[in-house]
């Protein structure tokens, strides 16, 4: 009989269903003073799970993976216990100074969840190649989850 743990952990097709339909994700730096630096983020992953976002080059979170690699990333959701589903992911970070890479990244983010033709890809473009020059890429290869879903349990706790 599986452990209440194995009840309600996500399967490999959930995690990537919610990577898939999650806009936004908690990743969580470690901070040189030792304190853990959290902060949303708009992401897409990849078919292999590679998680990526997007950042300026000068914000703190990049200088902290720079000096330690080490993520832990969250995605989660619901209001009522019943309903609470999350996601943590342990990962390695690499920091990604490339124009094409960061355009690239901020299309796929900005077109996550919807259907859009060639000429808007172009049109988004072109409004991010401003930005782009001043971001770095953060790439999340994970290394382990954590994962819950309570309405596995039916109501029962």
């Amino acid at each position: 009989m599986p452990s209440r743990r194995e009840l309600i952990q996500l399967s490999d097709d959930e995690i990537r269903n919610t990577l898939a339909t999650s806009k936004t994700l908690i990743i969580v730096s470690n901070g040189k003073d030792g304190y853990s630096h959290p902060m949303p983020m708009w992401f897409y992953a990849d078919e292999a799970g590679c998680i990526y976002c997007t950042t300026f080059t000068k914000a703190q979170k990049v200088y902290n993976y720079k000096r330690d690699s080490k993520a832990t990333l969250l995605v989660e959701s619901g209001e009522e216990y019943a309903e609470l589903k999350g996601l943590v992911i342990y990962a390695e970070t690499e920091v990604i100074d490339d124009y094409d890479t960061v355009c690239d990244v901020l299309v796929k983010i900005n077109t996550k969840g919807r259907d859009v033709d060639e000429e808007g890809r172009k049109k988004l473009l072109a409004g991010v190649s401003g930005t782009a020059k001043k971001r770095v890429v953060l790439k999340f290869t994970p290394r382990g989850y954590v994962s819950w879903d309570h309405s596995k349990l039916g109501g029962k706790y």
